[in-house]
């Protein structure tokens, strides 16, 4: 399993609102992956990367907050296309805000 594929599932689920649910896609670019995804915090952006079952990204909403987040998962192939189905847990943190420097 491509380990970069793998982590977008990871990422969008680490990165989309913390340990709320979301959906993302991503599109494999050598060792990382670029990805969108919505979830209850709104639309977000992003890159990821992976190794085995442990994924890694930064991403950002569409207010401008800046999140880092981890995770771990699994993702089959649906049949015999390249598309990808997956689950995974993970935890973000926002590390930057830009409502927290508005007046």
């Amino acid at each position: 399993m491509h380990a970069s594929r793998r982590a977008t599932w990871l990422c969008a689920a680490a990165l989309l609102t913390g340990c709320s649910v979301g959906v993302g896609v991503g599109i494999p670019v050598g060792p990382f992956s670029i990805g969108v995804g919505v979830g209850s915090g709104g639309v977000n952006a992003g890159v990821s990367t992976g190794v085995g079952p442990v994924g890694v990204g930064v991403g950002v909403n569409q207010r401008g907050a800046v999140s880092a987040g981890a995770g771990v998962g699994t993702s089959s192939r649906v049949g015999n296309s390249n598309a990808r189905v997956g689950v995974g847990v993970g935890t973000s943190t926002t590390i930057y805000d830009p409502d927290l420097y508005r007046k």
